[in-house]
């Protein structure tokens, strides 16, 4: 069996335990992790190193694709074995370690970290340690769920760990793309010109003598956590799947819409899925994660192709498509996430980009990453490299949170992630308000009107009328707009009597 996953006979010899491998791991170093969204993660080594964190303090830099699954982030924190971490998260413990300030959080856009190592803005790893699914006869990597930023990550890592899991099916390989971009400056363009381009190799190259360890692992990726829709979600659905149609009846859009993205979460997940109901055709994709809406539209016949980083689904349907992912060799492509996420490829192709906002203000700027502007919840993500540069933006959220004592719609938000010149279009289960074209005066009008909870209505309005007697491009009363945070800071909610 091992022939089959090993294929280049001189590294059998390197094959070794969890615990040795981790050895090699030594205090102040940079580690990097493959894992990106909770898939296609090391866990063998992780697991190890835990263990030894507990009898003998350790500390790393420790660098991703993106969030690592099987709580494994937060069982590195809570042991104080992560000194600094980048570039996103979605682990509680961690996050708590993070807010406290005990651990060093670089947030970053997903298209940056690749890039900041290629043009050594940002130390490399040490070590690397990647989970494959099988190293070929040239000793190149076949990565398993994700691709993230292993491609660079192994290229540039002085070491390389490889936990060869024979959980995964072997016909993992050749549903990746893995194209790494050159130096810039007089960089080539990636050639690119629709989702089913394939530029780059079905293994991640690299010098098989780089390669210190070979570990047998067994470990099953961690089931994403998506909630089913509810009536909100739905009502999202069907005011987005409206707007659509609108666009195709007046010719902006044919009925196949444009490539899709939709980032990762229970929200964009069902507004996806709704749109199994709908009349498009022929959809494809052009993301950063699949997720269970991917495969359901694709068993639906709703869509031909989706090209991402990587693979996320909850445990029922994980363990159908994982163990029969042959079956969609013809539909998926696995690239790295500095092309899943580059803006060159974004502008070219003119995804659809739907993701999630925390909150957004009145003229449509929007946080995804802050709460009360002070406490990271995961992190930008790639939504960043998608507004900027995709062919419209739309940023999806329930009007209200914590049984109504939060409105989600504010005068103006607590941290500003994307600015309102990148938001095209807001929706909450409210309604929808169409952005683009509008100054600052008339996106408020609209925003209060279809988005804001009734709840809130008025108290915007307000707020609205009385910031406009103050004036401005974009009117504010900084005093009166703040204080719905510090409201709800200190009262628990926003609106105080």
């Amino acid at each position: 069996m091992l022939h089959k996953r090993i294929r280049l006979p001189s590294l059998h010899s390197r094959i070794t335990s969890a615990a040795e491998a981790a050895a090699l791991v030594k205090d102040g170093m940079t580690l990097g992790l493959s894992g990106c969204g909770c898939s296609g993660d090391a866990k063998a080594v992780p697991y190890a190193l835990i263990e030894r964190a507990r009898h003998s303090p350790l500390t790393v830099s420790l660098v991703t694709g993106a969030s690592i699954g099987n709580g494994i982030d937060g069982k590195l924190a809570e042991v104080g074995l992560v000194s600094r971490r980048k570039p996103f998260q979605a682990d509680p413990a961690l996050r708590r370690a993070i807010n406290s300030g005990k651990v060093m959080f670089v947030d970053q856009h997903l298209s940056e970290t690749a890039e900041q190592m290629r043009h050594g803005q940002i130390d490399p790893p040490d070590i690397m340690v990647v989970e494959a699914v099988a190293i070929t006869e040239q000793g190149h990597i076949v990565p398993t769920s994700s691709v993230g930023n292993s491609g660079l990550l192994v290229q540039m890592a002085k070491q390389v760990i490889v936990e060869i899991n024979i959980n995964t099916s072997l016909d993992w390989e050749g549903l990746h793309d893995i194209y790494l971009p050159e130096v810039r400056p007089n960089r080539s363009p990636m050639a690119i010109t629709r989702s089913e381009d394939r530029i780059g190799t079905s293994a991640i190259p690299l010098d098989p003598d780089k390669i210190v360890a070979i570990v047998i692992s067994e470990y099953s990726d961690a089931p994403a956590t998506i909630l089913p829709p509810d009536e909100d979600t739905r009502r999202i659905a069907d005011h987005l799947i409206g707007f659509l149609k609108d666009e195709v009846d007046a010719g902006r859009l044919s009925n196949n819409l444009a490539p899709l993205q939709v980032g990762v979460g229970s929200i964009a997940n069902a507004v996806m899925s709704g749109l199994a109901d709908s009349p498009f055709e022929d959809l494809i994709m052009w993301s950063e994660i699949l997720q269970d809406s991917t495969f359901e539209l694709m068993d639906a016949g709703k869509l031909k192709f989706a090209s991402a980083t990587s693979v996320i689904l909850t445990e029922a349907l994980g363990q159908r498509v994982f163990s029969n992912i042959g079956e969609y060799s013809d539909k998926i492509v696995l690239r790295p996430q500095d092309v899943s996420n580059h803006p060159e490829v974004i502008r070219r192709l003119g995804p659809i980009s739907i993701n999630t906002a925390l909150e957004f203000d009145l003229y449509g700027n929007v946080n995804s990453t802050l709460i009360g502007g002070t406490d990271i919840m995961n992190g930008i993500g790639g939504s960043g490299d998608f507004a900027r540069n995709t062919f419209m933006s739309i940023f999806v959220t329930k009007s209200t949170a914590k049984n109504g004592a939060i409105s989600r719609v504010v005068p103006m938000v607590s941290h500003v992630d994307h600015i309102q010149q990148d938001i095209d279009i807001l929706v909450t289960e409210q309604g929808l308000a169409d952005l683009r074209d509008l100054a600052p005066r008339e996106r408020a009008k609209l925003i209060i009107e279809h988005c804001a909870h009734p709840d809130y209505r008025e108290a915007l309005w307000a707020y609205f009328d009385k910031a406009c007697a103050k004036g401005g491009y974009t009117p504010h009363d900084l005093s009166e707009a703040l204080s719905w945070h510090v409201n709800l800071e200190n009262h628990g909610r926003m609106l105080v009597s």
